[in-house]
């Protein structure tokens, strides 16, 4: 399983290299080169599943995005483990 991802910032381009968490999904990215807030597009559950190079992991084990069952927990949703 692949932990880490590029970012691309639909904004303005920036690509900035990431480590993805294994236990929540992020629902926020703010770029650091234009400072845009991200957000998942719909239908996404994760900046990374939106705009990265490579899914999440629960994507990418075929979980769906950041599993099924959401726990809102401010900048993450939780996934079930």
């Amino acid at each position: 399983m692949e932990m880490t991802s590029t970012i691309k910032c639909p904004a303005c381009g920036h690509r900035e290299h990431e480590i993805m968490p294994e236990d929540a999904c992020q629902y926020f990215y703010k770029c650091k080169g234009c400072g845009v807030v991200m957000k998942p597009k719909r239908g996404d559950c994760c900046v990374f599943c939106s705009y990265g190079d490579v899914k999440c992991p629960s994507a990418q084990q075929n979980a769906g995005c950041c599993g099924k069952n959401h726990a809102h927990n401010g900048f993450s949703f939780k996934r079930p483990l």
